[in-house]
């Protein structure tokens, strides 16, 4: 007799229990009544997350989710995107709905009939049709049809965007969501229907709209806003420059990788790049005498080192002389770091450097004194001295590269005017299509993925498993000054991904498939699936991205 049940394994109470064939996951998370803090929007099953709405017919390990998690609010925020997107059909039929990047703790969208300029009226009457439609708690239901279909569904709608993205992406068989009669496609799961999105903020914002979240830590509650002018003007910059070449998308981006014009694009964005740190350099020529440091931040992968070393080669050419000095160098001894909440050392941690020490020195070298730099023994967690020298000259600089950089505290005793601020990070411009956005934080992710595995001798597994205390330290410790920075530099390139693809594959492919890192393992392939891979044997050797794949021609 053929077995008509199913064992499903939950790992929020730890059950085994048996259910019908064709259970949905929302029936069994009720059935099992599950408390979490929050409410439920998805489910882990076999560490690849699914919808509430997946039918179960083989024996399952289930744990579900809700906004708190970072899957969790990934599904959030793309099915708000969703009801935005419906709102945006329903009053404004037509009308191109484009969800750009992320800023302020939300995401910033534009409208293409407004130029730009979307009114009070238009944001308040898009607002209360984003309510009424999550009131009516709609379904938001999945479908499943060839790939010829879909495409030839959204060229109907005028949606070039997706169909660019789907007939270049190669597969059979495409997933989609429906809400009535609006149709729309999402990289991911959404949640099972709009009643479960009544957590959002929706205001104008630089001409456009600001789509604001839930916070992580309390989904229950918004997101805080926080102003972030200087970080919008490079998004602007950048995807205005990504107009002109006509890569709004991946699927503009696919269709150029099939011709050799994709090896101009990595020349002119290469040369885009050294043109930005040359005028960087000019700035900081300029500035002298009175800015003799150069203070450079920005979060794990995004380039920092290389960009140092590329901005001294300008300030060369400009005639100042560059001296580096790394905040690595001024941790206290091991034993007097400071400990985290979970009683381990804190290297993140501000107060892990010596501040005295590290001011008493800089003004020193103001004052033109010889300073002994120190020197930290990371195999013994200890500083030491080996007669290293330094002294500022009066065409010369000191580049001051490290996490806490454009923290105020860091160099309290020293005036602002002595220092240039710079911020650098991978700022991806280019989306999936006009309602899927690529995130910056996935990019940075990738990129140490890849240099974990080829220099540090770490599998895709540790990287993963070690990422959310490197973000965790970055909300708390690099974000919150990025507004100070003098200039920001964009250390992404639109064509990174197509080449990280086929470095990352391989390293991803290998965690195991029944751990925790595989949720985030397996969204990365999805994700590397869209572009379409490309050599990097055109990359120069000073290339930023050099620094992650090797091949550079600078010493690290």
């Amino acid at each position: 007799m053929v077995k008509k049940t199913v064992t499903i394994y939950c790992r929020n109470n730890k059950v085994y229990k048996d259910y019908p064939l064709g259970t949905s996951l929302q029936d069994i998370y009720t059935d099992m009544n599950i408390q979490l803090p929050f409410q439920v929007v998805a489910a882990r099953v076999n560490y690849k997350v699914e919808s509430l709405n997946f039918l179960v017919y083989k024996p399952k390990d289930i744990e579900f989710i809700d906004a708190s998690s970072s899957s969790g609010m990934r599904v959030y925020e793309r099915s708000l995107c969703m009801v935005l997107a419906k709102a945006v059909e329903d009053l404004y039929p037509g009308a191109i709905l484009r969800i750009e990047h992320p800023i302020s703790n939300g995401d910033y969208c534009d409208i293409d009939i407004f130029e730009g300029n979307i009114s009070e009226e238009h944001v308040t009457a898009l607002r209360k049709r984003m309510h009424e439609i999550i009131a009516e708690d709609l379904p938001i239901v999945e479908e499943e049809k060839q790939t010829s279909i879909v495409t030839k569904l959204f060229r109907e709608r005028n949606q070039t965007d997706k169909v660019f993205l789907l007939e270049t992406l190669g597969i059979p068989y495409t997933r989609y969501f429906r809400i009535g009669d609006f149709v729309d496609y999402y990289n991911s799961v959404l949640v099972p229907s709009t009643g479960y999105l009544k957590v959002f903020e929706l205001q104008s914002f630089y001409g456009g709209l600001l789509l604001q979240m839930p916070s992580k830590l309390n989904p229950g509650e918004l997101m805080k806003y926080v102003p972030q002018p200087k970080l919008f003007e490079v998004f602007k910059e950048y995807l205005q420059w990504n107009k002109i070449m006509g890569l709004s998308n991946v699927g503009d981006f696919n269709v150029m990788a099939r011709t050799r014009n994709i090896y101009h694009l990595i020349k002119i964005s290469e040369a885009l790049h050294e043109k930005k740190i040359a005028q960087i350099a000019d700035m900081i020529q300029k500035r002298l005498p009175k800015s003799k440091f150069v203070m450079i931040s920005g979060p794990s992968s995004s380039g920092k080192t290389t960009f140092s070393k590329r901005l001294s080669i300008q300030l060369m050419v400009t005639g100042v002389k560059p001296l580096v000095l790394s905040l690595d160098n001024y941790f206290v001894n091991r034993k007097d770091t400071p400990l985290d909440e979970h009683g381990e050392w804190d290297f993140e941690n501000l107060h892990a450097i010596d501040l005295d020490l590290f001011n008493k020195q800089l003004k020193q070298l103001l004052n033109g004194e010889e300073v002994e730099v120190p020197f930290y023994n990371f195999e013994i967690g200890e500083r030491q001295y080996r007669g290293d020298k330094l002294k500022l000259e009066e065409n010369s600089v000191l580049l001051i590269e490290g996490i806490h950089a454009l923290n105020p505290e860091l160099s309290q005793e020293i005036p602002n005017e002595m220092k240039f601020c710079i911020y650098v990070s991978a700022l991806t411009t280019i989306s999936l299509d006009n309602h899927n956005r690529l995130t910056t934080t996935d990019t940075r992710l990738l990129r140490r993925i890849v240099r974990d595995y080829k220099f540090r001798n770490y599998d895709a597994r540790e990287t993963i498993s070690r990422w959310p205390s490197v973000r965790r330290g970055e909300e708390k410790w690099i974000f919150p000054y990025q507004e100070y920075a003098d200039v920001m530099f964009n250390s992404a390139l639109l064509f990174e991904l197509a080449v990280l693809r086929k470095h990352a594959e391989p390293i991803l492919s290998d965690v195991p498939q029944y751990c925790e890192q595989y949720t985030e393992a397996h969204r990365l392939l999805k994700l590397l699936k869209y572009f379409a891979p490309i050599y990097d044997y055109e990359i120069p050797p000073t290339s930023l991205l050099r620094e992650f794949l090797g091949g550079s021609s600078f010493s690290y």
